[in-house]
């Protein structure tokens, strides 16, 4: 029995998705997604709870099982039927002989629709009406939008998206096989290139889209195509290509007239872009890093970022949502865009990429966007042999290979907008990077959302610091606030710290907490030893190498004073005029290493206040000496400056607070 009323319409052939009356219904974890997706394969019918728990749960299944079931159907019905009271009966999820029944007509299931459109265009097929037949398949096949039942576990899901893959490919050879047949082998070439990347040894695929490479006047292409094949079985199954591979091969080579077309489409062009350079053996890159661990806090941001992406990506305008997180450094940038990459994944079923462009790289140099695309490149299958000289040919060949995929490219440590501009591709990818600095000018030009991270609040670095601590400490409220404090909310600095004192278990948890809180020799234990990249010092110096000289020098001038500073104050130190002073100011604040608090006030994070003090001494003494004395010249008014009263009664221009 079909449902009444309230349309449902469910997509099973990509991400898990449903919609009420043209509403798209949030439908929980993944185990509930799981739930609505097997109830939606047997629509009208009902499925028991024991079938369902098989669906789920592959070996071990817990005792409570049954009762997770009931939890996610009652929670489907919540998102389902909202208008629905708590007593009263469900007219689309109904409970039934100790099971559940989805009630929806079954041409609302996306899977049960292109089951049914693939069947009937082969029996158009059958009765010679190719017009009708050929609008069947590509009616059946545009129902898809990316690998079926993506990221729904089970193995219920994992058989079906077997099943279901299979019956796609067998209609996408159908299709190309009819599509020859009526002579229209310059439409067909596309699909056929894509279905081979896909499914590299599949033979059949292979000899199709050799035979249309062929008809399209591409032999050299249509040999290359049976060279890779062969490469492929021999390498991974140690076997040669089957007699029908092996006959097309021979008479491409002979150019057997009986290959030729008879009429139809016979000028017809493949697509420019050279999608032929080499079908890749790795067609759906897998890239992106792992999620840290302990990853705590950010749930606002997250969820945030993540809507606006999801609106972005549900627009027909083949816009491409760029999001760029900055912050400063050890404020968990990368970490916070893998979070949000990893939570997006079912959304990107053609894969991911990811490249560090090593904007503020402790060792060696930001890469140049031309070396970054021939990585990109790289993970989309292109031979460094055929790899494009120019920027502008990588970034054309990098637009048209991920031209109508679906894929997330995840740009980690951009050091400006002109490195991140030529990697941003078209349509329906997206592109999450992180940066030093606040990239504005992408976002004017290029419609970049930003998100600025900056340090955890206490209760959070708390709940860091002693998550990743092991046992060190558990009731120690006083140590912790300490390190918190020692710390400033920046969890590369929080997790230095909880590796050292899960590393010193011998040592007296007061005196490691002493030693962290030593201003003189703070970041000298913020650091793992032989890891540069576990280094605030480190993280620090290649955020200040990246400035611009004139910014540079600001920075070691105010490395001088103690803060917090007005532009005046700067100014006076650093002996510029106000418009000098006031750009630089506002740069240093776009590199996050300033803090700009409300009245046109600045201030240093602490651990970069002290980094910035040893980098004051860098500068000369004359010219420290002289900095000093101007800033205590300007009178009582004037904040403390970072030095300590000689025995002349002047400035000495070390460097500590008084």
């Amino acid at each position: 029995m079909a449902i009444t009323g309230t349309p449902l319409r469910i997509q099973l052939l990509g991400p898990v998705r449903a919609w009420r009356d043209g509403t798209e219904v949030p439908l929980g974890p993944p185990k509930q997604r799981a739930v609505l997706s097997l109830l939606a394969s047997r629509a009208n019918d009902v499925v028991g709870v024991d079938t369902i728990v098989d669906a789920l749960w592959d070996g071990d299944v817990p005792h409570s099982a049954a009762n997770s079931v009931h939890t996610y159907v009652a929670g489907l019905r919540r998102e389902l039927e909202p208008g629905r009271s708590r007593r009263g009966a469900s007219a689309v999820l109904v409970s039934a002989s100790g099971g559940y029944c989805l009630r929806t007509e079954p041409d609302q299931v996306d899977a049960a629709l292109f089951v049914r459109r693939h069947t009937e265009a082969r029996r158009s097929w059958a009765q010679g009406d190719t017009d009708t037949s050929l609008r069947l398949y590509e009616e059946a096949l545009s129902l898809w939008r990316g690998e079926a039942y993506a990221a729904i576990p089970g193995p219920f899901a994992s058989m079906e998206r077997t099943r279901l893959r299979d019956l796609r490919l067998t209609a996408v050879e159908e299709w190309a096989a009819d599509m020859l047949a009526a002579g229209r082998h310059g439409e067909t070439a596309a699909e056929l290139i894509r279905a081979v990347s896909e499914e590299p040894l599949r033979e059949k695929l292979r000899w199709l889209l050799m035979l249309t490479l062929y008809r399209n006047g591409r032999q050299a292409h249509a040999l290359r195509v049976y060279d890779e094949i062969r490469r492929l079985l021999s390498s991974e199954l140690g076997i040669e290509p089957g007699a029908e591979l092996r006959d097309l091969y021979q008479q491409i080579l002979c150019g057997h007239p009986g290959l030729r077309t008879h009429g139809g489409d016979t000028t017809a062009a493949l697509p420019e872009a050279p999608r032929e350079i080499l079908l890749s053996q790795a067609p759906s890159p897998r890239q992106l890093p792992p999620s840290v661990r302990g990853f705590v806090g950010r749930a606002v941001e997250l969820a945030r970022l993540a809507d606006v992406l999801e609106d972005e990506l549900t627009r027909s305008d083949a816009t491409t949502p760029v999001a760029v997180v900055d912050g400063p450094a050890g404020a968990g940038k990368s970490a916070f865009v893998l979070r949000l990459a990893h939570r997006l994944l079912d959304r990107f079923p053609d894969g991911q990429l990811y490249v560090d462009l090593c904007g503020t790289a402790v060792r060696g140099k930001p890469l140049t966007a031309q070396e970054a695309l021939a990585q990109l490149l790289d993970g989309l299958g292109v031979d460094a042999t055929r790899m494009p000289a120019g920027l502008a040919a990588r970034a054309s060949l990098y637009r048209s290979l991920l031209h109508g995929r679906r894929m997330l490219v995840v740009l980690d440590d951009a050091l400006s907008a002109d490195q991140l501009r030529p990697l941003i591709p078209g349509g329906s990818c997206c592109v999450l990077a992180t940066s030093r600095q606040r990239l504005a000018g992408l976002a004017a030009r290029d419609g970049a959302h930003l998100l600025t991270v900056g340090p955890l609040d206490d209760s959070t670095s708390a709940r860091l610091l002693t998550g990743l601590s092991g046992s060190r400490l558990v009731g120690q409220e006083a140590a912790v606030r300490r390190l918190v404090a020692v710390c400033g909310g920046l969890p590369l600095a929080l997790r230095i710290v909880a590796h050292g004192l899960a590393a010193s278990p011998g040592v007296p948890l007061s005196t490691l907490v002493e030693q962290y809180a030593a201003e003189h020799s703070r970041l000298d234990r913020l650091t793992v030893e032989g890891d540069a990249n576990a280094s605030m010092r480190c993280a620090f110096a290649a955020s200040y190498r990246a400035l611009p000289a004139d910014a540079a020098r600001m920075f070691r001038y105010l490395g001088l004073h103690g803060g917090p500073f007005t532009v005046e104050i700067a100014a006076t130190l650093a002996e510029t005029d106000r418009d000098t002073t006031r750009r630089l100011l506002s740069l240093l604040a776009a590199h996050h290493l300033l803090e700009e608090e409300p009245g046109h006030r600045y201030r240093f994070h602490g651990l970069i206040g002290l980094y910035a003090a040893e980098c004051a001494e860098r500068e000369s003494p004359a010219l420290r000496q002289a900095a000093l004395t101007r800033v205590l010249e300007r009178g009582p008014a004037a904040p403390r400056a970072r030095c300590l009263n000689g025995g002349a009664g002047r400035p000495d221009v070390r460097t500590v607070s008084l």
